[in-house]
């Protein structure tokens, strides 16, 4: 391992169903998955390079229907970002997405903390409940970073996690966000290489 390689600790959160692990699997592995255990928390491993840096990601993908606890507070305290996710064609799943942001400032009593929201099921632009412009409102008020994403098409996977580790990486400058936003909209953000994925089972709930 190089001397000089980042370490993230990143951690998904969301309500049940909004497709958290399709995310998580189409960054790890370039692959959809339709159907999965959303009873099932998963810890993968993936090594990028961001920026010329070689940078390890450790992603927690949560269950997303533990209760608020023990559990819950372990990785909203261990995470050092998190990617907040709601279903764009699931009004509960916004609503809940919301206190789960309230929570993770509570956890680490901070007024701001690297987070991105990703509204996903961009695909299914049809069904759409969740106005973007809505999203983006919360997204201002909130300080945090706002993108539509869709686990089943590719579209804005990669953007999400590797926007997450810049946020992270220039958090000292998070009350100037407009310099952030200046890092984060370069053409040269990230490729992702070494082993496609690791995973471990941490436990069922």
């Amino acid at each position: 391992m190089s001397g000089e390689e980042e370490r993230f600790k990143l951690v998904v959160v969301g309500g049940g169903g909004v497709g958290k692990s399709a995310l998580t699997i189409q960054f790890i592995q370039s692959y959809f998955v339709s159907d999965y255990d959303p009873t099932i928390e998963d810890s993968y491993t993936k090594i990028c390079t961001v920026d010329g840096k070689e940078t390890r990601l450790d992603i927690l993908d949560t269950a997303g229907q533990e209760e608020f606890g023990a559990m819950r507070e372990q990785y909203m305290r261990s995470g050092e970002g998190f990617l907040l996710v709601f279903a764009l064609n699931d009004r509960g799943s916004y609503h809940e997405v919301q206190k789960f942001h309230t929570q993770i400032l509570r956890v680490k009593d901070r007024d701001d903390f690297p987070m991105v929201l990703v509204g996903n099921k961009a695909d299914l632009e049809h069904q759409r409940v969740i106005s973007r412009e809505d999203a983006q409102a919360f997204a201002r008020e909130n300080r945090i970073h706002y993108m539509e994403a869709s686990a089943k098409n590719r579209y804005n996977v990669d953007e999400a996690f590797l926007e997450l580790v810049q946020i992270i990486r220039y958090s000292p400058h998070l009350f100037d966000f407009s310099l952030i936003q200046l890092q984060l909209h370069t053409d040269i953000l990230t490729s992702c290489t070494g082993p496609p994925l690791v995973y471990l089972l941490v436990s069922n709930m």
